[in-house]
């Protein structure tokens, strides 16, 4: 029954059988048929049907929740076993607030360093996606604020504080200064994260700290987007400092401290509180908590 789960899952994900089927690889029949059967062994319609999908049923929604608990209980299982032959190994999925991806990347490589059969796949996500990803068993960790906004019932390890920099152009008039206050920014045109990532939500926060109105000529989901629009000249973006450094090494660019703030901002792994956890998510908790990620 797993196998059809699965296809439920997908189904429910896409709300398009061709799509689903893309998803999974396999022909769109062999999907529908799958489907079938799942209904027929459960005794209830789960899908309403027309010419093309039309959403799930109740029982449909109830079945969702059920199978996404199953298939992560089974994939838990498979994991658990495995260890227990050969050590730690499986994949993990780990969903990443775009400001923390170098940060996902050094935690990544320092774990697999340690466990070679261990694999990862980082998701670039916002704090909200993230939370709900964990929550529909779509995302095993993340990497995200810890105290800014609620989080709900998860384990957490704090990673690293963020600090702010101004990114610049090298011909800009403030790549000249030692530091700069978040007041000398009134009227400048900024290039800043889309309002439904939450470091926007936090500049934004900074700016109102000071009385400056904010004068965003750039929004993007993208850092790298951010980025290369003020290298051209047009504009200036704030960013934590390590992704800011990251990003523009090679490029002519200025990095400027931000004056600091009584607002602290903290970063870190979190987890749902499920119990049992598997023996790989466990290690990768102990790990970001040993400080061994810098």
């Amino acid at each position: 029954m797993l196998d059809k789960l699965e296809m439920f899952i997908a189904l429910a994900k896409e709300g398009h059988f061709g799509r689903a089927a893309e998803r999974l690889n396999i022909a769109q029949p062999t999907l529908s048929a799958g489907i079938k059967q799942l209904e027929e062994q459960l005794g209830v319609q789960l899908v309403h049907r027309g010419s093309r999908f039309g959403g799930l049923t109740p029982e449909g929604q109830t079945t969702l929740a059920w199978a996404k608990r199953i298939t992560c209980d089974a994939r838990q299982l498979r994991d658990e076993m495995r260890s227990s032959r050969r050590g730690l190994s499986g994949e993990v999925r780990l969903a990443v607030i775009p400001t923390a991806q170098t940060w996902a990347g050094r935690l990544c490589t320092v774990f697999a360093e340690r466990h070679p059969n261990v694999r990862f796949t980082i998701l670039s996500r916002n704090s909200r996606e993230i939370l709900q990803m964990l929550e529909d068993f779509e995302a095993d960790a993340g990497i995200s604020y810890l105290a800014n906004e609620p989080l709900g019932r998860v384990e957490t390890a704090e990673l690293y504080v963020e600090s702010y920099l101004l990114v610049c152009a090298r011909s800009s008039p403030f790549a000249k200064k030692a530091s700069i206050a978040w007041s000398d920014l009134e009227g400048q045109p900024l290039a800043l994260l889309t309002p439904d990532m939450q470091n926007r939500r936090i500049i934004n926060q900074l700016f109102e700290e000071v009385g400056v109105p904010l004068a965003t000529c750039i929004e993007s989901n993208s850092i790298i987007a951010l980025v290369a629009s003020v290298a051209s000249g047009h504009c200036v973006t704030v960013l934590p400092a390590d992704i800011a450094n990251f990003l523009s090494g090679g490029k002519d660019l200025a990095l400027i401290p931000l004056e600091s703030t009584a607002q602290q901002q903290t970063v870190g792994l979190i987890m749902p509180h499920r119990v049992p956890r598997t023996p790989v998510l466990s290690a990768l908790m102990k790990e970001a908590r040993n400080g061994s990620v810098a």
